[in-house]
């Protein structure tokens, strides 16, 4: 009778959420107290996939999720500079190389609209893979369609995304963008100014929106920042420009072994 109470007890003990695995219990993993099981899987997915892809680097572009390649005003004009711009990197920033060797400067973005992809399109136009870092949002973003999907990923957190965003950057261009553009640039300023991060080639396209938007002189003459902290930038007046500083600041023009 002992025996008949136990058996017949397994199916309610099994059915309880205690009984399930922890890394089957979705109730579980999305808690509070798995917050930082979450970022360590978000950080380690995607670096998994990029280092199975031999991805050692990157230029990471930023600008507006709004810009349209009919749009109005420059809209149109960022639009075709950042795509242009994209496609000379990826041919001759070494992104299509592979085949044993590590690629380098692979166009990386937000993954998303507007100046994101219009990138993504430029180095999708030159054969070279490109990723895209989506951040899911209470009005979806869907990832654009020139991302190469099998590194097209989507991230909960702000903060792990901008990590990735960082850690493999070799340059950073930013075509005029809003609020999270500022974000995004403001974010990498800080990392090279506090030494937290890597010096590398800072580069904001269209001077004329750029001091518009921005009078960084503003902060010098109050005393916020150093002169010489204005040097960890540099502008440019469009895609074949901003791609000349790169080259000068270091990067090189390679001559990729699968070129179209």
């Amino acid at each position: 009778m002992e025996n008949e109470t136990v058996t017949s007890g397994l199916p309610a003990q099994q059915s309880s959420p205690a009984y399930r695995l922890a890394a089957l219990d979705h109730e579980f993993l999305m808690g509070d107290s798995m917050r930082g099981v979450r970022f360590l899987l978000e950080y380690a997915k995607a670096e998994e996939v990029l280092r199975a892809w031999n991805i050692r680097s990157t230029v990471v572009v930023f600008g507006s999720a709004r810009a349209r390649p009919d749009g109005p005003g420059r809209q149109a004009f960022w639009y075709a500079e950042a795509r242009a711009f994209a496609d000379l990197c990826s041919r001759e920033g070494g992104a299509l190389d592979g085949e044993g060797r590590p690629r380098d400067n692979v166009i990386a973005t937000g993954g998303g609209p507007g100046i994101m992809e219009a990138a993504n399109r430029g180095a999708h136009d030159a054969g070279a893979p490109t990723i895209g870092f989506n951040i899911t949002l209470p009005r979806e973003q869907l990832p654009n369609p020139y991302t190469t999907p099998e590194l097209t990923f989507r991230f909960h957190y702000f903060s792990m995304r901008k990590m990735h965003l960082a850690m493999r950057a070799n340059a950073l261009v930013v075509f005029p963008g809003g609020f999270g553009t500022m974000d995004e640039l403001f974010e990498i300023l800080t990392l090279v100014q506090t030494r937290k991060g890597r010096k590398i080639p800072i580069v904001l396209v269209d001077d004329e929106f750029w001091n518009e938007a921005i009078n960084f002189e503003t902060l010098v003459r109050n005393g916020m920042v150093d002169k010489s902290e204005l040097e960890i930038f540099e502008h440019a007046k469009d895609g074949a420009d901003a791609w000349r500083i790169l080259v000068s600041r270091g990067i090189p023009q390679l001559k990729p072994l699968n070129a179209r």
